[in-house]
This record gives structure tokens, sequence and C-alpha cells, in this order.
């Protein structure tokens, strides 16, 4: 990993224009090092270390960054290295750069392709956005099951350096629909006249190029598989997704989960890079909702004002009841959208959850009212104390309740479960918990 001081050194050379530096400091580190500097830096700087690439690493770095900073690269080189670093890229990975960049520049990109690899990339781009279609390479080497080993191999030598993976190779009928995939070690230490047919194995997974990318991308996970064969409605084989691309899904999907889950939006790009209005904008949207969500908990407080002005020794517990139920809330919530996005939970799997985390909920609250109890005691009596050591209980019941549901029903509507979590449980929490409490204190004290 790159340290901050080789970052520093880098823009140092940059903007004192030690074109020689530049040179041997890109000489002296590996492209992902290099792109992950490029993306420190402000566009205007970063395009100057970049053109002074060799042309063999210009494309491995290339490819290494991000596509927000990609953009910015492209924009600022001239035509013909534009199309020439668009031509060598890989067509999944062209594709999705194309599909995200302004309609102008994607218009100027494809018009400098070659017929071949502007044919290609149009029919990726044709595929749903965030589908298997999208990120799927549709340059691999596919084997007939009736032909030899020995002929499978000539086939590999011939093609295999075209394609992004050899490791697997998907195995085809007269239809071109798939039969299966072989390991090309299998091919390696079989005899030459065994038939593919023989090796293929015909129960290995497959996905439509229109279904979602991340599911497909979990499924490979899942199956530690290094490239999952892609399909058309037909059955016949469009593509192969690679296990490097599937990363990048997986890595994609829990960074938008992880902005998500603490209220905010996603920022493409890198951190260091970012701009304080973007960073702020980002934030923003979600802690305008949740303000005014939280007038919940103010209503709450006027309807039981009555209560609180008789016993004023209720509202110092209040800070740490809604604190409470909100945390306990909010680690059911984290619980399921994992369970959810690593494939552990379905939908159909919500009465269970629910269930389970009622118990869990119950057991927190038992060990924290222990606590309360004690503490309550000693600050303002007995009474009020089994007021909170009770409320405690029913509150981290009824948070973990809400916290393991709302992520399951988010996803049953459609809707994003990580958007519906933390935040959003803690200030639902934070509501409810205060009409649990005012109403087992109006009960417990006769108020």
């Amino acid at each position: 990993m790159t340290n901050d001081g080789s970052s520093a050194e880098l823009t140092e050379l940059v903007e004192t224009n030690d074109l020689t530096g530049i040179r041997l400091w890109l000489a002296e580190h590996p492209p992902y090092e290099i792109a992950d500097e490029l993306e420190r830096m402000d566009s205007h700087l970063a395009i100057i270390p970049f053109r002074l690439l060799d042309k063999d690493r210009e494309l491995e770095v290339f490819e290494e960054l991000d596509p927000v900073h990609q953009q910015e690269i492209l924009l600022g080189l001239r035509d013909t290295a534009f199309h020439e670093l668009l031509e060598e890229m890989d067509p999944d990975d062209r594709a999705r750069l194309i599909g995200e960049v302004p309609a102008k520049v994607a218009t100027r990109a494809l018009a400098g392709l070659s017929p071949s690899q502007r044919k290609m990339t149009a029919a990726l781009l044709g595929y749903p956005e965030g589908s298997v279609g999208r990120y799927m390479t549709p340059e691999t080497v596919i084997l007939h099951r009736d032909i030899t080993v020995g002929r499978a191999l000539e086939v590999v030598r011939a093609k295999g350096a075209d394609t992004e993976t050899v490791y697997i190779l998907p195995v085809v009928d007269d239809g071109r629909r798939l039969a299966g995939t072989v390991e090309l070690s299998e091919l390696v230490v079989s005899d030459d006249s065994v038939l593919i047919k023989d090796l293929v194995d015909i129960l290995v997974p497959r996905v439509s190029a229109t279904d979602p990318a991340e599911d497909a991308a979990r499924l490979m996970q899942q199956a530690n598989l290094i490239a999952l064969p892609v399909v058309d409605s037909e059955e016949r084989l469009v593509g192969m997704l690679t296990f490097d691309d599937a990363l990048e899904l997986i890595e994609a999907a829990d960074s938008e989960d992880i902005a998500r889950q603490s209220g905010a939006s996603p920022v493409a790009g890198n951190y260091v890079a970012a701009s304080i209005i973007r960073l702020a904008r980002a934030r923003s949207v979600w802690l305008l909702l949740l303000i005014v969500a939280a007038t919940l908990t103010v209503n709450v407080m006027q309807a039981f004002e009555s209560t609180l002005e008789e016993v004023t020794a209720l509202a110092m517990f209040v800070p740490m009841l809604t604190g409470t139920g909100g945390n306990v809330g909010s680690q059911s919530a984290t619980a399921v959208v994992r369970a959810l996005a690593v494939g552990e939970v379905r939908i159909r799997d919500l009465p269970g959850v629910a269930w389970k985390e009622c118990r869990v909920g119950f057991v927190l609250g038992i060990m924290l009212a222990c606590i309360a109890l004690v503490i309550g005691t000693a600050l303002v009596g007995s009474d009020i104390a089994v007021v909170v050591g009770v409320t405690v209980i029913a509150i981290c019941t009824w948070a973990a309740v809400i916290g393991s549901t709302m992520p399951l029903l988010a996803r049953r509507v459609g809707v994003d479960p990580a958007v519906v979590s933390a935040p959003l449980v803690s200030t639902l929490v934070d509501a409810t918990g205060l009409l649990i409490y005012f109403s087992i204190a109006r009960v417990i004290l006769g108020i």
C-alpha cells in the first residue's frame, strides 16, 4: 500500500514539473500504486504522470483506476491517445466506462473504435444497467463438447491470448447452448484422445445476462468460482463473468451499503480527492430527512409533558433509554443487511428472523436492566429504577424486532435494505421507545 510520503513526493514532482523525476518514480512503482496516487491528485495534475507512462503500462494503470478518474484521464488526452486507450481496453471495462460518461463523450468514444470493437461494445451496452451483461466478457475460448482434449488445447493456444481467462472454459453443443464447463488443469492432465463431453461439468452454475450483476458476483463468492458462464434466454453462451469483475462488484456493493447504513449517499472515487461540497451533499439529504423524522420524538415528549411535570426524575433517563434502543436496533439492522447481502437470509425467513432477534433483544434487555436498576436505585430510588429496568427490557426487545424486520420488508417492496437501516431505525426506535417508557411509567407509578 502506498504511504503518504510517496504521494507527497509524486505531487511535488508534478508541481515542480520534474519530468525526469516523475519517470523514475513511475518506473519504481507497480500499476496499482500508481493508480492509487493518481486518484489522490487533482485531475489536471494526474494527467501529467499518466502521459509519461510507457505504452505497455498505460493500459494497466488505467484499468486500475475507478470510473470517475478514468473519465477525467480520458478527457485530458488527445484524440489519438484517447481512441488507442479505449481500443485496448477489455470489452466489459470499456462498456461500463462508456455507459457512465456524458453522451457527448460516449459518442466520441464509440466513433473512434474499430468496427469489431464497436459492435462488441454496443452489444454489451444493450443490456440493462447493473445487469451481468454489462460486466461479462464476451471474449472467451469456447470448446465444443464433441472435440478431443488434444484439439481443445490447440484452440486454447490459438485463442487464449486474446481472452481474459482460460482457467475455466465453457463447453457448448451444436446450437451454442451451454453444456457446462471444463477446467484447463483437467485438460492438461488428460489424455489427448479423451472427448470433452466426458470431462465437462454439467452442474456448473450459470446466470442470465439480464440478471443483477451483484447477485451473480455473490453466487461466484458462494460457489468459489473463478469464472461464471452467462447465457441468454435460450441458454446460449454469451460471455463469462470473471472473478476480478466479481470482486469489484462486491466491493462496490459493500461500500454502497456501508454509506447508506450511516445515512449518506455513496460517493464515487477516492475520498482524499473528493471536495468538501461533494461530501456534504452526499450526507445532507439523509440528515434533512432524519431531522424531520426526529420531530416524532419531540411530539411524544409534548404528549407526555404532564407526566414529566409530575415525576421530573423520568427525564433523567430519556437519553440513556433512547440511546440504548437506537444502538440495539442498529445492531440488528446491520446484522440482517449483511445476512441479506451474502445470501444467508431471504425474505421468506422474516418470521424466523424476527423471532430470533426478539429473543436476542430480550436477553440483552435483561442484562442491561440489571445495570439500570442499580444506577436508578442509587440516583432516584427504587420506584423509578423499576420503571427504567422494565423499560430497558421492553425497548431492547422492540428495537431488535424493528431493526431486523425493516430491511427484510424493504427488500420485499423493492427498496435497498441498507437505506432503511441504522439511522432510520434509530430514529424510529427513539420515538416509539419514549411511548413505551412513559406508558410503563404511568402503569407502575399510577400517574
